[in-house]
């Protein structure tokens, strides 16, 4: 698939997000999808789990997808760091959602050269819950949030803007095999899933390699392009194969850790 970079990225810089980006076939999107749908069978939900990429071979392939890493080099320049690969997973007719929110607020990062793909495995609409943002909201730069009391909000502390005018939002609908590119500062959110389809999409975040973590020195990701220069974090091991038993105590570490991170302000 010819990608014309050129016109993604003028609506990446005007808007803050780019959407929808043709990466898979849908065939070659429900392969990935049941490829993750078996490893559930032995292991229970992936929903939110961190560094699915460190054991799972689908989605380390997923997440470096030599196009995919085109468009991320658009972005952020050519040295890149995979810093964070997880599926969110909105079972049909349950109340999870997300609330408007901008990814950076908790992640203690010390730069905004970061950008994340939301890659679909099964349909993404405004039935299922597709996500919207609010184009340009990332020129505004950090915003106030509040923590808040919710279940059913997918994010680790509830956060929330409050101040979001949802009559200038746009949905993002994806078909299998499409992503969605958007700035750690771009206002989005997503609503419940009332379909009768689970809505499967594979999150991902990518750093520039010169960004460091401000709250701690343990944290870690991958050089996946280009060189590492600042050697600002630890190196996770990618999957070589699926659930293998290192990997998955590895991985319990690795989740503890993010929850701590991304838990405290």
């Amino acid at each position: 698939m010819a990608l014309d970079f050129a016109a993604y990225l003028k609506q990446y810089e005007e808007s803050g997000y780019v959407s929808p980006v043709p990466f898979l076939s849908e065939e070659t999107a429900n392969l990935h999808r049941n490829r993750l749908e078996k490893i559930e069978e032995q292991i229970g939900s992936l929903h939110y789990r961190s560094k699915a990429h460190t054991f799972m071979t689908s989605a380390l392939e997923l997440a470096t997808l030599p196009s995919v890493l085109d468009m991320v080099e658009q972005m952020i320049g050519p040295n890149i760091l995979l810093y964070n690969v997880t599926y969110i997973i909105k079972e049909p007719h349950t109340l999870s959602h997300v609330s408007w929110h901008q990814d950076l607020t908790y992640w203690g990062l010390s730069h905004d050269d970061q950008v994340s793909m939301w890659l679909a495995l099964s349909p993404a609409t405004a039935q299922s819950g597709c996500m919207k943002m609010i184009p340009g909201s990332h020129k505004m730069g950090k915003v106030e949030h509040s923590a808040t009391e919710d279940d059913t909000n997918v994010l680790l502390q509830g956060q929330t803007v409050k101040s979001v005018d949802e009559d200038q939002s746009e949905l993002c609908p994806l078909r299998p095999g499409e992503a969605t590119f958007h700035h750690g500062w771009t206002l989005h959110a997503s609503m419940p899933n009332k379909s009768e389809d689970r809505r499967i999409g594979l999150n991902v975040q990518y750093l520039a390699t010169h960004v460091r973590q401000t709250k701690h020195d343990h944290d870690s990701a991958i050089l996946v392009r280009g060189e590492d220069a600042y050697q600002h974090f630890r190196t996770d091991i990618p999957a070589s194969s699926d659930l293998d038993p290192d990997s998955m105590e590895r991985q319990a570490e690795l989740e503890r850790m993010y929850v701590e991170t991304a838990g405290r302000a």
